[in-house]
């Protein structure tokens, strides 16, 4: 009887572990990201690039949690990537701020503890 509880903690944990995980990944993304976007000049493409990856580590995000406060942390970090793609697509330099600041809260809602 005592397996089960310890298993759905240690699935609570494992899913708070992939959150943090997946949403450092997005912090090197948006690294990435910002570097392209003062690179755009010279290679538009790899600021594509860069919010296709967060784009499917937000789905990968998304997709493994059910929890309220990632959801909204990934909703807007949605939000700011599709700021920063219509920028890019329209050819004006694009605000990263917002990207930044939503993916520092992601992090903060997929911290354990």
């Amino acid at each position: 009887m005592l397996a089960v509880p310890v298993l759905a903690g240690c699935s609570a944990v494992d899913r708070a572990l992939d959150c943090a995980g997946t949403a450092a990944t997005i912090a090197e993304s948006v690294d990435d990201l910002q570097q392209a976007v003062s690179d755009a000049g010279e290679d538009p493409a790899q600021a594509d690039k860069s919010l296709k990856a967060i784009d499917k580590n937000l789905t990968k995000i998304q997709d493994e949690t059910d929890d309220g406060d990632v959801g909204k942390a990934v909703s807007s970090l949605r939000d700011a990537v599709d700021g920063v793609r219509s920028d890019v697509e329209a050819g004006r330099t694009p605000q990263t701020g917002p990207v930044t600041d939503a993916a520092d809260e992601l992090t903060k809602v997929c911290t354990p503890g």
